[in-house]
C-alpha cells in the first residue's frame, strides 16, 4: 500500500512540472535562432513567401552543375567577405543549402552571428526531390 501511495504521490508532483516544462518548449524563444526544415517545407515558402532569398552556399563548379532554380550564389569560403554586400536585408527570410547539409548548417550558424533572423536550413539539394537547373 505504501508503495502504490508513493508511486501515485510521486506522479502527482511530476505533473506540474511536466506541464510547466511543456508550456516553456512551446512558447518560442525571443532571440533569433536558425530553423531547420524539410526540402518540402522549404518548396513550402517558397510557393507562398513573396519575398525570400535562396542561398546556395556551394562552389562555383558545383553550381553551375545543377542548382535550384532563383538561388544566389555566395560559395561557403567566401561568406564572411560577401555576406553584408550580397545580403544587406538581415530580416529577410533566407532559405541555405548546399550538397548535404554540412555547409548549410555552418553558414546559418554563421549568418545568425552577423545579425541575420529569419535562417532556414534546408539542408542539401541531394535530398531537394523538386526540379533543379541542370548545366
Amino acid at each position: 500500500m505504501k508503495k502504490v501511495f508513493f508511486a501515485i504521490a510521486t506522479g502527482l508532483l511530476l505533473l506540474p512540472i511536466g506541464c510547466s516544462a511543456d508550456t516553456t518548449t512551446v512558447a518560442v524563444s525571443a532571440s533569433p535562432q536558425v530553423q531547420t526544415i524539410t526540402a518540402e517545407e522549404a518548396s513550402l515558402i517558397m510557393a507562398e513567401t513573396d519575398s525570400f532569398v535562396l542561398l546556395d552556399v556551394r562552389t562555383l563548379a558545383e553550381f553551375q552543375e545543377t542548382r535550384i532554380d532563383g538561388a544566389i550564389l555566395i560559395p561557403y569560403d567566401e561568406l564572411m567577405d560577401r555576406a553584408e554586400e550580397a545580403l544587406p536585408d538581415k530580416s529577410a527570410v533566407i532559405l541555405i543549402y548546399c550538397r548535404s547539409g554540412r555547409r548549410s548548417a555552418l553558414v546559418a550558424e554563421i549568418l545568425l552571428a552577423l545579425g541575420y533572423d529569419r535562417l532556414y536550413d534546408f539542408g542539401g539539394i541531394m535530398d531537394w526531390p523538386f526540379a533543379v537547373i541542370d548545366s
